[in-house]
């Protein structure tokens, strides 16, 4: 006789309803596992896509003449669009079908990815990069939300979560690596074109492998707060990288912060209006959500993880290819690190948080997240590759052993009802972590960089494109023959990466000492995906399996 499942920690949600053709509580979905593998491929072509960029901006920014401002906005608009379209994309998701939207997803990405080959200036690609974050954010909380609805075993479904968020953890690290190679033998277009075999690679296993599943109780999408997600995240990003540039007492700056602040805050008191005048009404914001500590701070551990890593992956292959002066692929080679401290941890993550918990964990991954870069932090001009080949391993277990657990957690904390907008609003927090992230340590290292550097009698118009990044103030130095112009350059970058992995490994540090003391412990954790809710089950008997 089964054991009494815990009284669930939701509310009880009267609108819901059970996922059509989801698998029952009597049995598994046949081919389960052949559509986990197709949702890992989406997964792993939006993993490669967080990162493989990254090695072509130093490339990109020399030919298409794109200053640090310009390269910070090719990385943050993927994430800014991804991170405020997923909310109603998991909505959408779980109204019209999930299979059906991920595949319209990955066509979006497929499409778009075209369009970056063919750019020829920064604008352009920036709008590219915008068209493929909304095809991401179709794709990441559907591909999540498919995962009670395949699987009925607790086991089978924490093995599941934990392998799709592994595809997309191994393919951060491994997009430099797949960038390094395309950069060393075609143009820098590559990055975007390799995205297209891998987009129908994804749309065909889906096709093939994938069942439709829907919530008809779905909320429709709110077209108003969908505007103030993402106008609101927009502008606060815009304020960050405007910043350093215009200076924090710019009168477009402080109105960006003010704007962004008031979007999102309108968002807020929206969706809590609504909630009190249809209170069995489920808001595309699920602000209650996040009154649950076994899904929330599993959640901010992980979007505290997401943005430390987003930020050192911004600065660090500037730093191989400009500074130590490796080709595209030597610096893809050389995270190699980091990608096998990720991979050891993920595979031993599960078992260490099942013996000492979560929380344990958790917290230690921060702490080890911390630890490497305050380590990056020490790194000095003339040192060599090997220190830096330690602490990317130091954090690519930091990565690993925090993220893992932190995401299974979360997950398993959503009664099944509330998987679409439960993962939505997950990824949207890590993903507005790796955006902030971004911005902030562009911005922070954009302004420590042109404070330092010193371009001695260089014309006004080079002075400029030395100070905009490392990259123009090589290309000044080649143009006019001065290696000092170079040296100080890579003085002042690596000053400026001192500071912003110092601000990194405070960040995890803060983090680390956060989930220590908050995140629940084995004994507090929310019921697993499949635990039906408090007046509610996939059944409808009221009971679990």
């Amino acid at each position: 006789m089964p054991a009494a499942r815990p009284a669930s920690p939701w509310p009880p949600s009267p609108a819901a309803s059970p996922p059509e053709n989801a698998a029952d509580d009597t049995g598994a979905h046949p081919r389960r596992w052949w559509a986990l593998t197709a949702l890992g491929v989406c997964m792993l072509v939006l993993g490669f896509d967080l990162t493989i960029l990254n090695i072509a901006l130093p490339g990109m920014a020399a030919e298409l003449r794109a200053d640090t401002g310009q390269m910070q906005w090719i990385v943050d608009a993927y994430v800014v669009v991804f991170a405020a379209t997923m909310l109603p994309a998991g909505l959408l998701g779980d109204r019209f079908g999930r299979r059906r939207l991920l595949i319209a997803g990955l066509a979006v990405f497929l499409l778009c990815s075209l369009l970056g080959t063919l750019a020829g200036s920064p604008a352009q690609v920036i709008a590219a990069r915008a068209g493929m974050g909304l095809g991401g954010a179709l794709v990441t909380p559907l591909a999540l939300s498919v995962v009670p609805s395949l699987f009925s075993s607790a086991a089978e479904r924490t093995r599941a979560i934990g392998l799709i968020s592994a595809a997309m953890a191994a393919g951060m690290p491994l997009g430099p690596i797949l960038g390094g190679w395309l950069l060393d033998h075609f143009w820098w277009g590559s990055v975007f074109l390799v995205n297209v075999p891998l987009a129908a690679l994804g749309i065909a296993a889906c096709l093939l492998f994938l069942p439709e599943t829907r919530d008809p109780s779905a909320p429709r999408v709110d077209p108003l707060g969908t505007l103030l997600t993402v106008t609101g995240l927009g502008t606060l990003v815009l304020a960050v990288i405007e910043g350093p540039e215009r200076g924090w007492r710019d009168p477009l700056v402080l109105a960006a912060f003010a704007a962004g602040g008031l979007l999102l805050a309108g968002l807020v008191a929206r969706e809590t209006v609504r909630a009190r005048r249809a209170p069995g009404a489920r808001p595309m914001l699920d602000l209650a959500l996040l009154r649950h500590r076994a899904f929330l701070w599993p959640t901010v551990a992980a979007s505290f993880v997401t943005l430390v890593m987003a930020g050192l992956l911004f600065v660090l292959p500037q730093y191989l290819q400009t500074v130590l002066g490796y080709d595209a692929l030597g610096t893809g080679l050389r995270l190699l690190p980091m990608t096998a401290g990720l991979l050891t941890a993920a595979r031993t993550a599960g078992p260490l948080a099942a013996l000492a918990g979560p929380r344990t964990v958790v917290a230690g991954g921060l702490a080890l997240l911390a630890c490497a870069a305050f380590l990056g932090a020490g790194t000095d001009v003339h040192d060599g590759y090997a220190p830096t080949a330690a602490w990317l391993t130091v954090t690519g277990f930091g990565v690993g052993f925090a993220m893992l657990p932190a995401m299974d957690g979360a997950l398993a904390a959503l009664p099944p009802e509330r998987s679409g907008s439960g993962s939505g609003l997950l990824m949207t927090v890590r993903q507005t972590g790796a955006a902030v992230g971004v911005a902030l340590v562009g911005s922070l290292h954009s302004g420590r960089y042109a404070a330092r550097l010193d371009t001695g009698t260089l014309p006004d118009g080079a002075a400029e494109a030395a100070r905009d990044s490392v990259v123009g103030a090589h290309l000044v130095a080649g143009r006019t023959g001065s290696p000092r112009l170079a040296a100080a350059a890579d003085a002042a970058f690596v000053d400026g990466m001192t500071l912003v992995l110092t601000l990194c490994g405070g960040t995890a540090l803060a983090a680390a000492l956060a989930c220590a003391l908050l995140l629940p412990g084995r004994e507090k954790r929310g019921p697993s995906p499949g635990t039906a809710p408090s007046g509610s089950s996939r059944s409808g008997s009221g009971h679990g399996p």
